[in-house]
């Protein structure tokens, strides 16, 4: 059943809230929290990393989204060009998608050689072991989604112009590669659900349930505190000592536009 609106705006604001009160933990405790968001195309992901980040202050809390390896990355140790974005303290990352790349449409797609594939399944759980050992907070969530609502996603992106460029010819190729994706998605569970960095999946035909419920866990799963720091008090403003502001005419102005709403 899907989740009202206004019960879920007002749970939403309430774990926002909450989010905030982590951010300032993990602030103050020089705590590092990687959040991995992964899942099929039009899961719901981006939706639900905005809603997190929403009002947490960029400087502590930032999103990754990595574009295509260049060809030096090529060249790299797979894992190499992620390290670089991993949290310092007092930092939180979210990946909007991760090195489960390869796990997915690189595997699916070509874009990686079998034996790339199996190296990745097998060198994971040991990079992720690395990153809890050396007391990196890890949490991964897939979001999944049904061929049915994952299709009528698609439709509604291709007709709405505001939305249309989320939509690519990668995109598309998943609708015909559902199993392939499917089995692909199977394989990497058996390997990369480990006791250090478990799999966490976020059933999302309904958006808000899956927003609600993902945020919700990632709260209990942190041992954050309230370290909100006190109100602060605003100080009087100090008399004037005569500043005269500039005329306008000495500026360049941006036109008023929305003057000319509404008439004619």
């Amino acid at each position: 059943m899907s989740l009202g609106k206004a019960l879920y705006e007002a749970e939403l604001l309430r774990l926002q809230t909450e989010l905030i009160k982590l951010q300032e933990w993990v602030r103050s405790e020089g705590a590092r929290l990687v959040v991995v968001f992964e899942g099929r195309d039009a899961a719901g992901k981006g939706g639900t990393i905005k809603r997190v980040a929403e009002h947490l202050n960029p400087r502590v809390a930032r999103i990754a989204a990595l574009p295509k390896p260049t060809e030096r990355e090529r060249t790299q140790w797979y894992f190499q060009r992620y390290v670089s974005h991993l949290p310092a303290g007092g930092e939180i990352v979210l990946l909007d998608r991760s090195w489960y790349n390869r796990a997915g449409v690189e595997h699916v797609m070509g874009f990686c050689t079998p034996a790339e594939h199996q190296l990745f399944l097998r060198q994971c759980p040991v990079f992720e072991r690395m990153l809890v050992e050396d007391g990196i907070l890890l949490r991964k969530y897939w979001f999944s989604v049904s061929d049915a609502v994952q299709e009528e996603r698609f439709r509604r992106r291709a007709a709405d112009p505001l939305r249309r460029w989320k939509l690519s010819p990668m995109d598309l190729e998943s609708l015909t590669r559902w199993e392939a994706y499917s089995r692909a998605k199977d394989e990497m569970l058996v390997h990369t659900d480990t006791a250090d960095a478990p799999w966490y999946v976020v059933e999302s035909d309904d958006k808000r349930s899956a927003r609600i419920n993902m945020i919700a866990h990632l709260l209990s799963s942190v041992p954050y505190e309230d370290v909100t720091p006190p109100p602060l008090t605003l100080p009087a403003r100090p008399a004037s000592t005569g500043y005269e502001r500039p005329s306008k005419e000495l500026r360049t102005v941006v036109p008023d536009h929305a003057a000319t709403l509404g008439k004619g």
